[in-house]
């Protein structure tokens, strides 16, 4: 389900799971990170920050405050009961209820997990460089049980009509698979368009997931719904948040 101001993931995900990914609507800051910047880190009074993130837990009723990250593009994944307020890390990985599991983008690619059996949940920050070289493998192996069982929810980032890269990145995902060509379209003699949606499929079928849902929205092109770094740069950031209710 999509709203101004939240996205409800649609997939066949257990109850006792819960997931949303927030858009810019529906805050408090002002232009340039209007209006419902969640960042800390980009340049926006930090007051009114705490007041969008007091605002995001009383709208969604959260159990707890969401778990944020030091995200740095990377692939480190970690246990939400090993969180600390300083983590870094690109994916957080939960079995536990109440443990709100949160990714912050506006661009990169917010990937959500769960398991069918709604006891194991996860989320990971996949910009080109953590895709490349193995968020999603390393988020995947925190789960137990079959691959088969793993739910998988793609959220809003750069589209493919949008995302252009240069000759070592198109290198770079082909090196790894020659499928990845499919994933890439030329531009001219040196860039190319390339589809961070397909490229995480891509790595997820390799795993053996089959459920995969989303990955149907532009943050760039939908400049009223959604923040975009490539866009705008100076701008704020959405969440993408995953958790167990307690039963």
């Amino acid at each position: 389900m999509v709203t101004d101001n939240m996205l409800t993931p649609d997939w066949p995900a257990p109850l006792n799971v819960k997931a949303v990914s927030t858009t810019r609507q529906g805050g408090f800051s002002q232009a340039p990170f209007d209006s419902m910047n969640v960042g800390t880190h980009v340049g926006d009074d930090a007051s009114v920050v705490k007041k969008n993130r007091d605002q995001l837990k009383q709208l969604i009723n959260l159990p707890n405050s969401p778990l944020w990250l030091e995200q740095v593009h990377g692939t480190d994944v970690i246990h939400a009961s090993s969180w600390q307020k300083s983590s870094q890390a690109d994916a957080i990985y939960s079995d536990q209820p109440k443990q709100v599991c949160a990714i912050m983008t506006a661009d990169c690619l917010p990937v959500l997990f769960t398991d069918r059996q709604g006891k194991q949940v996860a989320a990971a920050h996949a910009g080109w460089r953590g895709l490349l070289n193995g968020v999603l493998e390393n988020t995947v192996s925190q789960f137990s049980g079959a691959r088969e069982d793993i739910l998988v929810w793609l959220g809003p980032a750069i589209g493919p009509t949008q995302f252009e890269v240069g000759q070592e990145v198109y290198a770079a995902f082909t090196a790894y698979s020659q499928d990845a060509q499919q994933a890439f379209k030329v531009r001219d003699q040196t860039h190319y368009l390339a589809d961070i949606y397909l490229l995480a499929k891509q790595r997820l079928s390799a795993l053996g997931i089959t459920q995969i849902y989303g990955g149907d929205f532009c943050t760039v092109t939908e400049k009223q719904r959604f923040f975009s770094y490539r866009r705008d740069g100076i701008t704020g950031r959405m969440v993408s948040l995953i958790w167990i209710v307690a039963k």
